[in-house]
């Protein structure tokens, strides 16, 4: 059974989110602050974090960027904050997806049902995906440039993969958006700069000047096979 941390401030909340994750069938763990979800993120190795972005003390972009130095486990943040900016720098912190307050419980169980799609069925088609120096072994869901070993999030992998199957064709960010969320995802282009830009902070070696992920400025990105 996939383990679920909850973490949010408020009780109410919490709590409704672990009866419907439970009812999917999911066992959910609860914290109500960033020290106690670390603790917890530590010891109890959840499959998934879902973690309110408002957290007292410690807020959730400072769990976000704790969990990430020991842990690539997918975290889907719950944030009131409705600006951009907020989200992207959520994003850019290594977290998979994002719900906006108020938010009705029923879509963060399909947005969590997404997110363990992507990790237990992987990209499809082929089990290892080469273009480049850039190797994925998509049933360990494993990158590699070169011998080097890149940890990416499921979400990373997944746009990755997709833009490596073929190479030098240019994928909109609608396309891209689609594939890691769904066409009943919320619509947030900006989001996809920030896995690419995740991306080529793991990937590149001059992330300013990239070799592998390449814009094409007024449309989306693309891979170069070169």
């Amino acid at each position: 059974m996939k383990q679920i941390l909850v973490v949010d401030d408020e009780v109410r909340i919490a709590e409704l989110c672990r009866d419907y994750l439970e009812r999917a069938g999911y066992q959910v763990t609860l914290a109500y602050n960033g020290a106690d979800a670390l603790s917890l993120a530590r010891t109890r190795h959840p499959d998934l974090i879902v973690l309110d972005l408002g957290l007292p003390h410690m807020d959730g972009l400072e769990v976000t960027r704790a969990v990430r130095t020991q842990s690539n486990v997918p975290i889907v943040m719950l944030t009131a904050r409705v600006e951009e900016s907020d989200k992207l720098v959520g994003l850019e912190l290594g977290a998979d997806d994002y719900l906006t307050k108020p938010f009705s419980p029923r879509e963060l169980v399909a947005r969590v049902r997404a997110v363990f799609r992507r990790i237990d069925l992987g990209p499809a088609r082929a089990d290892v995906i080469r273009a480049a120096d850039v190797t994925l072994d998509v049933p360990r869901m494993q990158a590699k440039v070169g011998r080097r070993l890149v940890a990416l999030t499921s979400t990373e992998f997944e746009l990755l993969a997709m833009m490596m199957r073929q190479p030098g064709r240019v994928f909109t960010r609608g396309q891209l958006l689609d594939a890691v969320r769904g066409e009943q995802g919320e619509s947030f282009d900006r989001a996809i700069d920030a896995h690419v830009k995740n991306l080529r902070r793991k990937l590149e070696p001059d992330p300013r000047n990239p070799r592998y992920v390449l814009t094409v400025y007024g449309v989306g990105y693309k891979f170069v096979d070169a």
